[in-house]
């Protein structure tokens, strides 16, 4: 009896083995590399607590000097940092490359990294240019990589609060005019380093200043909260309010899109007295402001009182970047077409920027379909 109440013992110690493995499956996490460490955007990476969803393999940075000082200041080893990104990816073979370096060589990334079979997720905006992002997209697609763009406001607790009491509780009726104020008092009024400012401020490596920077931020939420609806005209005004510091690019943005039943203004600066981002959307009966990523403004119509929100943060599983870009790698997050890290997305963000660098070039209205028969 004493033996056969042993095995027992044994045999539910095992049973119970088992179904733990089978509730909580291990997996190893997805091997990452960095290419760059230009964008001072990196620090999210390096400095990200470790989970155990993600592990950093390789680096690609040709500046040793700058690498050196990161890796003081987060505690990686020189071992992981490679001087090209074709060396790095050749020894160390991620699944997937985060992007922080120039905009304008996030095609180069795609470019090797696409028929290696290598998922790519960039800092925002996606391209310089539509030339550029057509072909990434079109990379993207013939090799079955995902393609995902990065913004801060993506996993702002406030706009998908937003976005469920504005579609899904129908709280202010339709959308009327959305306006978003996005920027800084300037890059270098702030502090960025060298390595970051030398691209930031050319046209070419940046596809331009304020209106690129921070107009992306305004046009990627607009065709989230629009559900892709492209808009039939833009216009732009820019100005270089300080030549002195920025004579490169202007630092001064507005745009203004105009849809069927909406009207959408982006307010791009490097001049506000303050960092923000931050937006406002207007239904037919109310409206719902978003002050940050937590704090938010509701009222639901003209005889409602104000309401005083806090959001609350996004689930675990999608509350930054890479978690998000691990569990859709893994298949275990499914991008909703429109989704603000989606290529479909940032399609329509790089043809809004596109049309609304050609309206303040030549100081006329663009109409959409007009402007993209012609570009075609």
């Amino acid at each position: 009896m004493k033996k056969a109440g042993f095995l027992l013992i044994i045999s539910l110690f095992w049973i119970l083995q088992l179904k733990a493995q089978q509730i909580i499956p291990s997996k190893k996490p997805l091997r990452i590399a960095v290419i760059g460490l230009v964008h001072t955007h990196v620090h999210w990476i390096l400095g990200r607590e470790n989970r155990g969803d993600i592990e950093i393999v390789g680096i690609a940075e040709p500046n040793r000097d700058l690498a050196a000082a990161y890796a003081k200041q987060h505690g990686y080893s020189m071992d992981l940092v490679y001087s090209s990104m074709e060396e790095m990816i050749s020894k160390t073979k991620p699944e997937a490359v985060l992007a922080f370096n120039t905009i304008y060589d996030h095609l180069k990334v795609v470019e090797y990294c696409a028929p290696l079979g290598i998922h790519v997720m960039v800092e925002k905006p996606l391209a310089v240019s539509m030339d550029h992002s057509t072909k990434m997209l079109a990379l993207a697609k013939k090799y079955n990589i995902h393609l995902l763009t990065n913004y801060e406001t993506t996993w702002y607790g406030s706009n998908e609060k937003a976005y469920q009491l504005i579609h899904a509780d129908n709280l202010i009726g339709d959308i009327r005019k959305i306006v978003f104020h996005t920027g800084h008092p300037g890059p270098v009024e702030i502090g960025c380093n060298p390595e970051f400012l030398e691209w930031l401020t050319d046209p070419v490596l940046n596809g331009g200043g304020a209106l690129t920077d921070f107009g992306c931020y305004g046009a990627n939420l607009a065709t989230w909260l629009m559900k892709g609806e492209k808009p039939m005209t833009v216009t732009a005004i820019t100005q270089q309010i300080k030549p002195q510091l920025y004579p490169k690019v202007e630092d001064e943005a507005t745009i203004i899109l105009t849809y069927k039943k909406a009207q959408v203004i982006i307010q791009a600066s490097w001049n506000w007295p303050y960092s923000r981002k931050d937006m406002e959307v207007y239904g037919v009966t109310g409206y719902v402001f978003c002050k940050d990523g937590t704090n938010m403004q509701v009222k639901e119509n003209e005889k409602a009182s104000i309401q005083q929100i806090s959001a609350t943060n996004l689930p675990v599983d999608r509350n930054d970047p890479f978690a998000y870009f691990t569990k859709v790698i893994r298949g275990e997050i499914k991008m909703v077409t429109f989704d603000l890290s989606s290529p479909e997305n940032n399609e329509i963000v790089m043809q809004i920027l596109e049309a609304a660098k050609s309206s303040a070039k030549t100081g006329k209205t663009i109409a959409w379909d007009q402007f993209y028969r012609s570009n075609k």
